[in-house]
């Protein structure tokens, strides 16, 4: 999956309307669209057709759902970033962001037990 998955920032507060309201229908999109992004119906259908094309929605009868949720689109994300950006070194990625923000004690204790359960 190249560049074709990332979303603008447009996209991105559409795609969240989606996340929140699924399964909902593209009537329904539409209001909630004109209502939050003051989007006309034409707006609205051309970027779900858009975002339909990239595999992250469904619209089959009128109906709209996630082939991707939230989360798995952002896991995709993250993990481009770091292939892009650390030459796929997560030690890498995660030298450079504590370099400029220091981690809570939470934040270690919750990488701490991930990381142990991956030695499993």
């Amino acid at each position: 999956m190249g560049d074709e998955l990332r979303l603008g920032s447009v996209e991105s507060r559409f795609a969240e309307i989606i996340w929140k309201n699924e399964p909902l229908g593209s009537g329904e999109l539409v209001k909630i669209c004109e209502s939050e992004l003051k989007w006309k119906k034409s707006t609205t259908y051309t970027v779900l057709k858009k975002l339909c094309e990239k595999g992250i929605f469904k619209n089959e009868n009128g109906i709209v759902v996630s082939l991707l949720n939230k989360e798995e689109y952002y896991a995709i994300q993250s993990e481009k970033f770091v292939d892009e950006a650390f030459e796929g070194s997560f030690p890498a990625f995660v030298a450079a962001f504590t370099s400029r923000k220091e981690l809570t004690e939470e934040d270690i204790a919750s990488i701490k037990k991930m990381i142990d359960s991956y030695g499993k």
